[in-house]
């Protein structure tokens, strides 16, 4: 049992459901020390060390990042800040007590132009400043060389937070059609699905392995398909949990190109991550993309 776990970013998607997963779980763990971005700022390398070393907990959980994909490309030293120097320090920090670190990355490492699945050795090219700051993160810890886990996870959705789950729910409501990206294919990965996992492991990570692992939803699909679910599993339980109807209708979401939908950061065509490594290094099972996706919208409270 870890004696004190620091967890970051509460109030984010994925550090949100850690906390619910731990609360849920409390007698397998010691005192958790959960911190949002007010009270721990990861663009302070100095308040970082500070929290550390007060806290001094032997496990440190960073879900915390800059995720405004396409404003980093305007705020690329906010990003580096957050996403590449704090993990470093994080890890430094634990290195000094004696801790282990989790920390998570993102899909956005690879070029997105491989055929199949991308496993943990492909070679990483990130296209944008979000995907480049956090390869650099990865980096840092592992310059370190405390035991570390680093888990990649790709397009991450929940009943909470501001999402692609969220937005859509928005738009199907407001519109009566959508127009929706097509040509990129990836797991959308609840956050659910993630603290379940990391619960999973830390009961048997015991520091001795370290390295990258992919975590991700079972199968794959495009942004359009999970919108098009999104709009189908709503609409299968809404009579159920007294939701209001969708003005959209399946029909009427449009498969579009990427290039018809240009952003300021580029997207990954392909975000496809095999998994195999962690099931083999931890035995853990991850559900189908859709499965979990009915299992969060059952969560969502009443509208």
């Amino acid at each position: 049992m870890y004696k004190k776990i620091l967890l970051t970013g509460i109030s984010g998607q994925v550090g949100h459901a850690l906390q619910q997963a731990f609360s849920e779980r409390h007698t397998l763990f010691g005192e958790l020390v959960c911190l949002d971005r007010n009270q721990l700022d990861l663009s302070d390398q100095q308040a970082i060390r500070d929290v550390v070393q007060a806290i001094k907990p032997d496990l440190i959980i960073n879900p915390a990042a800059y995720t405004a994909v396409d404003k980093a490309e305007t705020e690329p030293g906010l990003a580096y800040a957050i996403n590449a120097v704090a993990p470093g320090v994080l890890a430094e920090e634990g290195a000094k007590l004696g801790a282990r670190l989790i920390h998570f990355s993102t899909d956005y490492v690879y070029a997105g132009n491989k055929v199949g699945l991308y496993v943990e050795d492909d070679a990483t090219a990130p296209l944008s400043v979000y995907g480049k700051s956090k390869l650099a993160g990865e980096e840092a810890i592992r310059s370190v060389g405390l035991p570390h886990l680093i888990f990649r996870t790709s397009w991450v959705y929940g009943a909470y937070g501001k999402n692609f789950l969220n937005t859509i729910l928005r738009l199907a409501k407001e519109r009566d059609q959508l127009s929706i990206v097509g040509d990129q294919a990836g797991a959308p990965t609840s956050s659910h699905s993630i603290a379940d996992t990391i619960v999973q492991v830390l009961g048997q990570w015991h520091g001795d392995v370290s390295g990258v692992y992919h975590l991700v939803n079972a199968g794959f699909t495009t942004w359009h398909g999970f919108a098009t679910a999104i709009v189908e599993e709503y609409s299968h339980l809404r009579s159920v949990k007294g939701w209001q109807p969708l003005k959209v209708q399946v029909e009427n979401i449009q498969a579009i190109t990427t290039a018809e939908y240009p952003t300021p950061a580029v997207r990954p065509a392909n975000s496809c991550l095999d998994c195999h490594r962690l099931h083999r290094d931890f035995s853990v099972t991850i559900p189908n993309w859709r499965d979990a996706l009915i299992a969060e919208l059952k969560a969502m409270p009443s509208n």
